[in-house]
């Protein structure tokens, strides 16, 4: 019964493996666009914003965005790194559901239908090409949705963006490669804007200098004592991510998958059925080619096994618990000290030249400041803001329930996602409040405020909003553990 299907699938395999070869095409196959928007923080970019796919350099103007009298004087981003590789743990388990495929011998195939049979034997034939130094670094096309995005950024605030700024361009990224090679892919990204057909120089010999490593604000949360201690190194802090896995919704997709891939049911478990998934997103991603991984799921599945990357996002960096947030007040009142600046600096200007007629008026210190971080950078963040939270918690038992969340990590953060805020001088303002005004762009989209729903708001406005965060809101003590009192009876 094997040898009448080995040809069909050699011939598959040899045909995948020839497309594998064409890197970075965009695929056409409407099913691997199907499960594209489950992928969680594994989502392209480009599948969160589709008008890319015509063309990734054009800039996506939202409407929204103010003009006219109103110019921007100062852009502060948050930007996740580019389109990475699996990490080596997730290597190692793809390694092991490889290896276990190939092992099947002729006596494994079970009654079932041939195409089943097909894809077991294509699964084991398609080339295993990732490799352990890989671990999470920067792919190609990672360094291209960085480069584009900056390009868009460039056209989208040309006055910002100016030849002139370039020199005053600051930017901080995490210590990961994969977020200090986004960083200088950007600069490379605008090099090309500022001379087009030029060859960029080394960073390190741009006028604006490569990128400052800072991790207490790029990775606080690895310098969160009580976040590390109350989650990270927490066992029972993800409860509901383990009791989904043993759910029946998990335990269906590993009963059906097991049958797919004719090997027994008690070899698999929820983190190879995972990271079976991911593959297909990671190959979609990396090389723009759909794998046989992606023809193990449908849709259903995609849906369950986003909830479950869901899961571990709210209750590793969303809303579980209250110090995933909290732990990134530092970096949020990082943001607000550069836009603080900016106003002050654009007052001072304003007052000295009130008097003197055609004066230029001049850039603030800092017109653009970038800095380059991780999906666990911008989720903590964005929750300690309130955006994108659900009436009802996530939970192990409410998966129905949630269909229509708000919580949708890749939505909200895939590769190369970016938060952005655009502070706004306003010429013709009849008020001094109204004369510095703020807009949040997500993902070049703008973003609703959270205690508004405006899509612009006075600057005075927003920080009074976050009076709480910017005021009170102390990392050193947030981050803290409970002192226990420890009294002994011992004489």
């Amino acid at each position: 019964m094997r040898a009448s299907v080995a040809p069909t699938a050699a011939l598959a395999a040899a045909l995948l493996s020839s497309l594998a070869r064409c890197s970075l095409q965009e695929p056409k196959d409407q099913v691997a666009s199907a499960l594209s928007p489950y992928f969680g923080t594994k989502t392209r970019y480009e599948d969160v914003n589709p008008g890319l796919l015509s063309d990734p350099e054009a800039p996506q103007r939202d409407p929204e965005l103010l003009e006219g009298s109103c110019t921007p004087v100062q852009l502060v981003a948050l930007i996740r790194h580019g389109t990475r590789y699996p990490t080596a743990k997730q290597i190692r388990k793809l390694r092991q559901l490889h290896g276990m495929l190939q092992a099947r011998g002729p006596g494994d195939d079970r009654p079932g239908n041939a195409s089943d049979r097909g894809l077991g034997a294509a699964l084991a034939d398609w080339p295993l090409w990732y490799a352990d130094w890989m671990d999470g670094q920067l792919v190609e096309k990672g360094r291209q949705d960085m480069r584009q995005l900056a390009l868009r950024l460039a056209s989208l605030f040309p006055a910002l963006f100016s030849r002139e700024n370039y020199s005053r361009l600051r930017l901080i990224t995490s210590s990961k490669h994969r977020c200090v090679d986004s960083g200088a892919a950007f600069l490379r990204g605008l090099w090309e804007h500022y001379h087009p057909g030029l060859s960029p120089p080394d960073v390190s010999d741009m006028e604006c200098g490569p990128p400052s490593i800072n991790d207490k604000l790029m990775r606080f949360f690895d310098h969160c004592k009580k976040f590390l201690t109350e989650v990270e190194r927490n066992a029972t802090a993800l409860y509901h991510v383990e009791a989904f896995k043993t759910g029946p919704e998990m335990q269906s997709i590993l009963k059906k998958v097991a049958a797919v891939l004719q090997v027994p049911v008690n070899n698999l478990n929820a983190d190879l059925i995972q990271v079976a998934f991911f593959t297909c997103s990671f190959d979609l991603a990396i090389r723009g080619v759909k794998s046989p991984w992606c023809d193990v799921f449908d849709i259903d599945d995609a849906k369950v096994l986003e909830y479950l990357n869901d899961l571990k996002q709210y209750w590793k960096r969303g809303y579980g618990y209250t110090i995933n947030s909290r732990s990134s007040c530092t970096l949020f009142q990082d943001i607000f000290q550069h836009l603080d600046k900016a106003v002050e600096e654009k007052q001072s200007t304003r007052h000295q030249t009130q008097n003197l007629e055609h004066t230029k008026s001049q850039p603030v210190s800092s017109p653009i400041v970038l800095q380059f971080g991780h999906a666990e950078t911008l989720l903590p963040l964005l929750s300690l803001m309130g955006y994108f939270k659900d009436k009802e918690p996530l939970t192990a038992y409410n998966y129905k329930e949630q269909i229509h969340r708000k919580f949708r990590s890749g939505h909200i953060v895939p590769y190369a996602s970016n938060l952005i805020f655009v502070l706004y001088h306003c010429e013709n303002a009849k008020t001094p409040q109204e004369e510095f005004q703020v807009q949040i762009l997500l993902n070049e989209k703008v973003l609703p405020l959270a205690h508004s729903q405006e899509t612009v708001s006075l600057y005075e406005d927003l920080k009074n909003h976050y009076k709480d965060i910017l005021q009170s809101c102390q990392t050193s003590e947030e981050c803290e553990l409970p002192k226990v009192n420890s009294t002994s009876d011992e004489l």
